[in-house]
């Protein structure tokens, strides 16, 4: 998979991201990992004990609020991590272990927290702390995987990523009751930070590209590629991210991921109210059989999904999920008398969850593809921030559609937005953005006099 090379002053180093495509999928894959535990961890079983114990929904409510809030820091963070980064050992490397430290260190402090049910505070304080760290990881993450993977490469990276983080958040959140349970708050938080810590060994181990430091005080130098991309100004970095996302195709992947996230939003709130209070579910059968077919779309999403785009492309590959959503909406629009079987329900969300997870790691790849490399932070963070408003869209939404219309009418609006993506998809022509991408970079060369 991998062979050892020996540097020049005889010490044994791997391959570098940039030679070595199994270091590659391997790296990002656990990176994500470690980025799905404290999500699982502050998101979802932390607010489940919190209730387990008698919180109030206001104080979970406000938890909640607190330790998501630094994820709308991300359009300001990323401008950071394209304008100022240590170049000599890499352009994202020292970015992403200081996220990991950061993770590591307040999960530690969260292990020291005496009764944190009692401490509300200071959980949402460190809770806080956490979130913001994970922006961090999460932007430097995705920035390396564009600057990084080739084009044919990012289907199945994005592929093992998400996959891998749908798992860590499935495993945390299903490990964390009984750790806290039978060994303790404070063992279950040191168990969980020395996980992530296991996993900054492989950004610590590994370079960017060849030539780079290990460490700062390692032996060195800045690549000739990463210094070609970085950008040196603020106005520079500004007026090259407007002069990309400007790009016609560049605009319309904006509209088509929002679209799909508006009708995936739609769904996601559509599903707890309809199956609760339509089809007479409990709130823990309905969370069990989410967070079971949750797991399996990742599980497929890891192995299946980058696999497939990379064999038949990525327009043809949404093209087909969108059809096949829309199919699959059709049905469980017009058949309702199977509503009150749960085989059937249970079938939709499979069939949904899964398709869903391909069509989001088909556009995360499409979204790499369309970045150029001196704004990729930035510029994936603002498809990501496009993505993030359909969805909240998709969840305000469903209140005002079922005032008007009844379950039927409410899932066929979902048709709405998929139809939206399939328009958007015929006007995404790569060659057509590579070659405006590659003029950008031809009037910077020729301003900057380089």
């Amino acid at each position: 998979m991998f062979t050892l090379r020996k540097e020049a002053a005889g010490t044994v180093q791997l391959p570098t991201l940039s030679e070595n495509a199994f270091v590659r999928y391997f790296s990002f894959a656990a990176l994500y990992f470690a980025q799905g535990i404290p999500q699982g961890l502050l998101l979802y079983a932390l607010p489940a004990w919190m209730a387990m114990n008698g919180k109030t929904p206001v104080e979970i409510g406000s938890y909640l609020g607190i330790v998501t809030l630094p994820w709308s820091f991300k359009v300001v963070v990323a401008p950071l991590m394209d304008r100022f980064t240590y170049l000599p050992m890499g352009r994202r490397k020292p970015w992403i272990l200081f996220g990991q430290a950061g993770l590591v260190a307040n999960l530690i402090f969260l292990a020291f927290v005496k009764e944190p049910l009692d401490h509300l505070s200071v959980l949402m304080f460190i809770g806080f702390m956490t979130s913001l760290a994970g922006i961090f990881q999460d932007i430097s993450i995705d920035s390396l995987a564009v600057d990084i993977l080739p084009a044919d490469q990012q289907a199945r990276a994005n592929g093992l990523m998400w996959g891998s983080k749908i798992v860590s958040v499935s495993a945390t959140v299903a490990v964390t009751s009984w750790m806290i349970a039978h060994l303790g708050f404070l063992i279950c938080m040191l168990i969980l930070g020395s996980v992530v810590m296991v996993m900054m060994i492989i950004p610590l181990l590994l370079k960017e590209r060849p030539g780079e430091k290990l460490f700062p005080w390692s032996a060195g130098q800045t690549s000739h590629e990463a210094l070609k991309i970085q950008l040196h100004s603020w106005r520079s970095l500004f007026k090259s991210l407007l002069s990309v996302f400007i790009l016609p195709v560049s605009l319309v992947m904006g509209i088509a991921a929002f679209s799909q996230c508006v009708g995936r939003g739609l769904i996601d709130a559509i599903l707890p109210v309809f199956t609760v209070q339509q089809l007479g579910w409990t709130d823990t059968y309905y969370s069990n059989v989410f967070a079971t077919t949750t797991l399996v779309a990742g599980i497929l999403g890891m192995f299946v999904a980058g696999a497939m785009i990379d064999i038949f492309g990525k327009i043809r590959m949404m093209v087909l999920y969108a059809l096949l959503l829309i199919a699959l909406l059709l049905i469980m629009s017009f058949f309702t008398q199977y509503w009150t079987n749960k085989i059937f329900v249970i079938g939709f969300f499979v069939a949904f969850a899964t398709l869903d997870a391909f069509m989001v790691i088909a556009i995360f790849a499409i979204a790499m593809q369309l970045c150029w490399k001196r704004v990729a932070a930035t510029q994936f963070t603002l498809y990501m921030a496009i993505s993030n408003l359909g969805l909240a869209a998709g969840a305000w939404l469903m209140g005002i559609m079922k005032t008007h219309f009844t379950w039927q009418y409410v899932f066929m609006i979902y048709l709405v937005f998929m139809a939206v993506v399939l328009i958007s998809l015929r006007f995404i022509h790569f060659e057509k953005h590579q070659k405006g991408v590659e003029e950008l970079e031809r009037r910077y060369q020729e301003s900057s006099g380089n």
